[in-house]
């Protein structure tokens, strides 16, 4: 008897060998072992580079907008796995280190919609950089996270629904809209420590 289970391991398993096949080759780099389950939207592919057993599931948007002549750069690392619906966004430089786990619903740019002037429309306005993003690697991005223009440190936890607009340091736990650190690895006591 078939399973929905069984079922779902077929359909994927066949999505990801079409992809493989038809689009694979437009990346940058795309690395062995390497997974892109039914994304939403793909553009500048050129600019991306997805490294070894990457997994990025289903109606992901990735993005590396060329502008002003300058290179994006979307790097993922070996061994990240990117939940449902996540939107990834690079004007210049986003890079998600190894044996990242990032849950559903993230956003990840390294830039904002400009706003200031109030006769025109914000969707008509510029997209500017803000700075670059670098994930640590080993960290933990919790769901319906957004980062924007801020960078987070190795091993740390970025709890749900955060908003991260500063950095994070290396061992953190961060929780809240701005983000903000709650505990500290203390490495001499190993262990973790209210802030």
């Amino acid at each position: 008897m078939l399973t929905f289970k069984t079922y779902k391991r077929c359909q994927q398993f066949i999505s990801r060998a079409v992809f493989r096949v038809l689009f694979a080759h437009r990346f940058k780099a795309f690395g062995r072992k390497t997974v892109l389950v039914s994304p939403d939207k793909i553009e500048g592919e050129e600019y991306i580079v997805l490294e070894d057993n990457v997994s990025i599931n289903s109606m992901a948007w990735l993005l590396a907008l060329k502008q002003d002549k300058v290179e994006p750069k979307l790097l993922i690392k070996k061994g990240t796995v990117i939940g449902r619906f996540s939107h990834i966004v690079a004007l210049q430089h986003v890079e998600i280190e190894s044996n990242v786990l990032i849950a559903d619903k993230v956003y990840i740019s390294d830039n904002i919609h400009d706003y200031r002037d109030i006769n025109i429309p914000i969707i008509k306005q510029a997209v500017l950089f803000k700075a670059p993003v670098i994930i640590g690697e080993n960290s933990w991005i919790g769901e319906n996270v957004s980062i924007m223009g801020a960078s987070i440190g190795r091993h740390c936890v970025i709890g749900a629904n955060a908003v991260v607009t500063n950095d994070i340091p290396d061992y953190s736990v961060a929780v809240g809209s701005p983000a903000k650190v709650i505990k500290r690895f203390n490495v001499e006591k190993n262990e973790w420590q209210k802030v």
